[in-house]
């Protein structure tokens, strides 16, 4: 089926993206899921990772989420997520930084009385925000 989906990307502050692709795909709960125009309307989890989608030139464009929900219907493709960041807007040095953070924290989890889960996904964000911004420069 030809033609394009409209993709939403929101968070609590903003909308991060709202424009027509030719194909979406995000990391659901349950493994990486692709929605094209047409498709059957389901609603699920979503876990950190990259939302990818062709926009209508052709082009691939990527967005950090960490977590959150999906809705596709025939139409649309709507993404609440907790926290969302395009590529191209995420600062490399600031990634590093929370990623170097995130490790002392763990670290120190031995010695300390530290919350280990949340140590860990700062640091799995970290991590995936800094590889998804060191993509864009190669």
């Amino acid at each position: 089926m030809a033609g394009n989906i409209t993709v939403e990307i929101v968070t609590p502050e903003k909308v991060v993206v709202q424009e027509e692709a030719k194909i979406v795909m995000a990391p659901g709960e349950l493994g990486e899921f692709g929605v094209l125009i047409g498709h059957t309307p389901f609603l699920t989890t979503l876990k950190l990772g990259s939302v990818k989608y062709e926009d209508a030139q052709g082009l691939e464009r990527q967005v950090f989420i960490s977590g959150g929900f999906a809705e596709a219907r025939p139409d649309k493709v709507t993404i609440l997520a907790n926290s969302a960041e395009r590529r191209r807007d995420i600062d490399l040095e600031r990634a590093r930084t929370a990623l170097e953070r995130a490790k002392k924290r763990l670290e120190r989890e031995a010695r300390e009385d530290i919350d280990f889960t949340r140590a860990r996904a700062a640091l799995e964000r970290a991590l995936h925000r800094m590889q998804l911004a060191e993509s864009k420069r190669k």
